[in-house]
C-alpha cells in the first residue's frame, strides 16, 4: 500500500483446503496476521507462481534482501485482502457459470474506467514507466474489493469512506495524526484513505485530479488511480520489467506475501476481464478488517467458529441456506462494522441501498485562503467554508466556529478573537467582519466544527502599515527665489490615507532632468556636488515631512519637484528661480 511502506512482522501462516475447486481451480485459503492454519505445502505455491505471474521474479520477505528492492524497513500494515484469484483462466463473459457470483474477473465499470483512464494519462506523462491499469486493478482488488465493487457515486467517490485501521502501533503501523482528520476524522492516529488505501501525509505528497473537478479527493477512484499509478512509476521505473514491477509493487507495500497477491490479480486480469455493473457484490475481497469504515478487525479476527479457507464469496452461510448473488450477510457476520469480515458492501443489510449520507464528513475552504488589510482598518474579505456530506452536498445548520491564533490586534466585533457562525442552507458558514487592529504581522484564522473530528481549515492573514493615498503641501504660498539665492519658503507636505495621516511612511523628492546642470537643488553634499534627489524622508506622528532648505540654482526657470510616497501616492510643488 502505498499508506505505509514496510515490512510484515513475520511470515503469515497460509491454510489450504485440499479438494475445493470452483470452475476446476484451486483456490487459496485467505491469511492474516495471527490466522492459524497449515503451512501451504511448496509445490502448490510453485503451481501457484509459475501459472500466475510466468517469468516473474518474486521477493523473499520483504524483498529487502534483493538488490534494488524498497529499502523502506518500518512496520507494515498487514490490512488487506489475501484472497487469490484462480489458477485457471478467466471465463469470458456469457461463459462464467450458473449463478454469476463466481465471476471473479470482472470488474466494476466504473473502476475499471478508472484504471484505464490513468494508465493511458500515464502513459503520455511517462512514457518509460510502462504501467498496465491491470496492475492498478490488482492493486485495487487487494486494497478494498475495487471500492466495494464499485460503491462509488457518478463522479467517482465512494459512497461511505473506507478508512483502514486505526495506524496507533497496536497490530499495525504507529503514525500519529498529519491531516488533522481531514481525510481519516481522526485527529489522534493517522489512518489508510479511499479505495487504493493512501495514508493522508502520502496522499499530500502524491494526490492527483483524475476527474479534473478540481479536487484531489483520496475517495475518489479516479483521483486515487492517478495518484496511485504516478506513485508506481516514480524515481524512474520501467515497469515492464520483472525487477521493476516487483520494486514498484514493494513500494506500495514492502511485504513479499503482498507482492505475491497483487502479481497473482494482475496476471489474471492480464488474462482476460470485462466490466460488470458497479457493486457487484461477487467482486468483494473476503478478508478479515479489509477496508472498513470502523476500522477493520483486530488481527485473528475471522469468521466465527468456521474454516477460514471457506469464506469465500458465494459461501452459504449455513447448512441449506445459501446467500444467493449479490445477498449482503447478516449482522452480525462479516461485513459489518466490528464483525471481523469483509468490507461493507453499501447496502444497509437488508440488500437495499444505503441511505444517501446526511450527516457532516468534512470541511473545506470556500473562495480565498488568504487576506490582507491595513492597519487600523477592517479586512475587506471574510473567510468561508463549507461543511460537507461524504458525497459533497452541503450541510445547514451547522455550527463552526473561527477563531484569531497568533500575535495579533486582530479580531471580530467588540474585540472578540473566536466567533461561532451557523451553517446556510448551501452548508456555507462566512466569518463575521475581522479588525485588523493597530498591529503589523501575520496571523491565522482557523475553522472548525466543534464536536466533530472533520479537522481544521487555515486561512492566513496578515496586517500591513497603512500607505498613503494623498499628498498635498501644507501651505499655498508660492516658492520663488532669485537666481543664485536661497528660497524663503521651506517646502513642507501632509501624508493621508482616507483623510487620516499616515506616520512614519517612506518618500521620495526629486526635480526633473531640466534641473539637472544649474536648477533648484537640496544643498551640496561632501564633495561639492549639488544633491536634486532625496529618499527616505519620513513622515512624523502628524503625517508631514519637511524637506531641507532649497536653493536656487543660476538658471532662471519654472522647475517641477515630484514628491512620491510608499505605496504610489504623489504631489508635484511648481518652483520658481527668477532672472
Amino acid at each position: 500500500m502505498a499508506r505505509i511502506r514496510g515490512r510484515h512482522a513475520a511470515r503469515r501462516a497460509v491454510t489450504t483446503a485440499a479438494g475445493h475447486r470452483r470452475r476446476g481451480g484451486l483456490r487459496s485459503a485467505r491469511y492474516r496476521r495471527g490466522l492459524g492454519g497449515t503451512a501451504v505445502a511448496a509445490v502448490v505455491m510453485a503451481a501457484l507462481t509459475a501459472s500466475q505471474a510466468p517469468g516473474m521474479e518474486l521477493a523473499g520477505d520483504g524483498g529487502a534482501d534483493r538488490p534494488g528492492s524498497a529499502g523502506d524497513r518500518t512496520p507494515g500494515d498487514d490490512d488487506y485482502a489475501t484472497e487469490l484469484p484462480p489458477l485457471e483462466s478467466p471465463h469470458p463473459p456469457g461463459t462464467s457459470e450458473p449463478g454469476g457470483s463466481e465471476d471473479t474477473s470482472g470488474i466494476p465499470a466504473s473502476v475499471l474506467a478508472a484504471y484505464q483512464k490513468a494508465a493511458r494519462s500515464l502513459a503520455s506523462r511517462t512514457p518509460g514507466c510502462g504501467l498496465r491499469w491491470e496492475l492498478l486493478a490488482g492493486i485495487g482488488k487487494v486494497e478494498s474489493g475495487h471500492a466495494r465493487g464499485g460503491a462509488v457515486d457518478e463522479d467517482g467517490t465512494t459512497l461511505r469512506p473506507i478508512l483502514g485501521p486505526v495506524l496507533n502501533g497496536k497490530g499495525f503501523a504507529h503514525i500519529r495524526d498529519t491531516d488533522g482528520g481531514r481525510w481519516d476524522s481522526d485527529t489522534t492516529y493517522d489512518r489508510a484513505v479511499g479505495p487504493l488505501q493512501f495514508i493522508p501525509s502520502t496522499w499530500d505528497r502524491w494526490g492527483a485530479d483524475g476527474n479534473g473537478d478540481g479536487r484531489k479527493d483520496p475517495n475518489n477512484i479516479q483521483d486515487a488511480a492517478l495518484a496511485a499509478g504516478a506513485y508506481l512509476c516514480a524515481d524512474g521505473r520501467d515497469l515492464s520489467s520483472g525487477a521493476g514491477l516487483d520494486r514498484a509493487v514493494l513500494s506500495y507495500n514492502n511485504s513479499s506475501d503482498y507482492l505475491r497477491t497483487v502479481l497473482a490479480w494482475f496476471e489474471y486480469y492480464r488474462k482476460g476481464t470485462h466490466a460488470v455493473p458497479d457493486r457487484d457484490l461477487s467482486v468483494l475481497p473476503t478478508t478479515p478488517g479489509v477496508g472498513e469504515s470502523g476500522g477493520g478487525s483486530s488481527p485473528g479476527a475471522g469468521r466465527g467458529g468456521t474454516d477460514p479457507a471457506d469464506d469465500r464469496p458465494g459461501k452459504p452461510n449455513g447448512p441449506g441456506r445459501p446467500n444467493g448473488p449479490g445477498k449482503p450477510d447478516k449482522p452480525g457476520n462479516p461485513g459489518e462494522p466490528g464483525g471481523g469480515g469483509k468490507p461493507g458492501d453499501g447496502d444497509d443489510g437488508g440488500g437495499k441501498p444505503t441511505p444517501e449520507p446526511t450527516g457532516p464528513h468534512a470541511i473545506e475552504r470556500v473562495g480565498a485562503g488568504k487576506f490582507t488589510a491595513v492597519a487600523g482598518e477592517d479586512f475587506a474579505g471574510h473567510p468561508v467554508v463549507r461543511v460537507e456530506t461524504a458525497k459533497g452536498k452541503g450541510v445547514k445548520g451547522v455550527e463552526v466556529r473561527f477563531e484569531v491564533r497568533g500575535a495579533t490586534e486582530a479580531a471580530f466585533g467588540g474585540g472578540a478573537r473566536s466567533a461561532t457562525v451557523t451553517t446556510d442552507a448551501q452548508g456555507n458558514a462566512t466569518a463575521p467582519a475581522l479588525g485588523a487592529g493597530s498591529r503589523t504581522g501575520a496571523f491565522t484564522v482557523r475553522a472548525t466544527v466543534p464536536g466533530k473530528k472533520l479537522g481544521s481549515v487555515d486561512f492566513a492573514a496578515s496586517v500591513t502599515a497603512p500607505r498613503a493615498d494623498t499628498l498635498a503641501r501644507t501651505s499655498d504660498v508660492a516658492l520663488e527665489a532669485d537666481r543664485g539665492g536661497k528660497f524663503a519658503q521651506v517646502v513642507e507636505v501632509k501624508a493621508t490615507r482616507k483623510g487620516k495621516a499616515v506616520a512614519n511612511t517612506t518618500l521620495t523628492a526629486s526635480f526633473g532632468d531640466d534641473a539637472e546642470e544649474a536648477g533648484p537643488y537640496f544643498g551640496k553634499d561632501e564633495q561639492g556636488t549639488p544633491v536634486r534627489r532625496l529618499a527616505d524622508l519620513k513622515t512624523g506622528a502628524d503625517g508631514v515631512v519637511e524637506l531641507p532648505e532649497l536653493f536656487a540654482g543660476d538658471r532662471p526657470g519654472s522647475y517641477t519637484l515630484t514628491l512620491t510616497a510608499e505605496g504610489g501616492a504623489t504631489v508635484q510643488v511648481k518652483v520658481v528661480v527668477k532672472g
